[in-house]
């Protein structure tokens, strides 16, 4: 009977031992189970991950050459729009009788003066004048003080007529404008002469008119009738008329072109 009860003490003390070991065995799974559950959602990102598609450096290449040609053709653009913007800008007014673009009187064969306009030489343009003529005088060229300003409606119709019966009308209209289409009578327009009162470089190649061509804008002026340009400007070359048009001469000589090509306006000969 000793011995059974003896049995009967191992086994129960058995069962405590394999029920010790279970609850020893219930935070494991638990963590187990846990890992399973954090590993897999990492397990499906990186999958994803590397999935994505893999873009090549030639791929790259391509997209930056193509968005640094969309930013030049972009530039390009707005740089052509600006450019029509300004040719387009010009304000064109004509009143008593006077065209004007920009402020800009214009005077030629398509445009006359009234008779009666009379201003006398513009004092700024004057000013600018004598400072750009003794620049010259000091640089050593042989220019005289005397020069040709301004001249009125009924001045200029006698010099017309005196070149139109020396030479006739259609030489004269070369070089000589009928009353009312002269640029002296604006005021705004000078001509140069020599030491010997000639008209400065008339005819010959002249070191000081050299100078003048490259220089004159500097000081507010224009060589007014340039060279290779009649059939715009409607008169031969003369390399000794200036005209002030202040600020713009810069950018009118840089462009290369006369004043009714800056200023789009009609120009060449008389319509009759």
């Amino acid at each position: 009977m000793e011995r059974g009860n003896q049995l009967r003490r191992q086994q129960k003390n058995k069962k405590q031992q394999n029920k010790t070991v279970v609850i020893a065995l219930i935070p494991l799974v638990v963590l187990v189970i846990a890992g399973l559950f954090v590993f897999k959602p990492w397990e499906n990102k990186q999958n994803d991950m590397s999935n994505e598609p893999v873009v090549s450096s030639q791929a790259k290449e391509t997209a930056q050459s193509t968005m640094k040609e969309s930013v030049t053709q972009q530039t390009t653009e707005q740089t052509t729009q600006q450019t029509t913007q300004q040719a387009t800008q010009h304000e064109n007014t004509q009143s008593d009788g006077i065209k004007r673009v920009n402020g800009i009187i214009v005077v030629n064969k398509k445009y006359a003066l009234p008779k009666d306009y009379n201003p006398g030489e513009d004092p700024t343009a004057k000013q600018a004048f004598l400072k750009l003529k003794k620049a010259m005088q000091d640089k050593g060229f042989a220019v005289g003080d005397q020069y040709s300003g301004f001249r009125s409606y009924t001045y200029q119709e006698q010099v017309y007529n005196d070149y139109v019966r020396t030479d006739g009308k259609e030489k004269a209209d070369r070089y000589s404008a009928r009353p009312g289409h002269s640029e002296h009578q604006t005021g705004l327009a000078f001509d140069f002469t020599d030491a010997t009162g000639q008209l400065l470089g008339d005819g010959v190649k002249h070191d000081a008119t050299e100078w003048l061509a490259q220089h004159a804008h500097e000081y507010g002026f224009i060589v007014r009738y340039l060279p290779g340009k009649e059939h715009i400007t409607g008169y031969m070359a003369e390399a000794w008329h200036v005209r002030y048009v202040g600020e713009v001469a810069e950018e009118i000589y840089r462009s290369g072109l006369t004043l009714e090509e800056y200023l789009h306006v009609d120009g060449g000969d008389y319509a009759n």
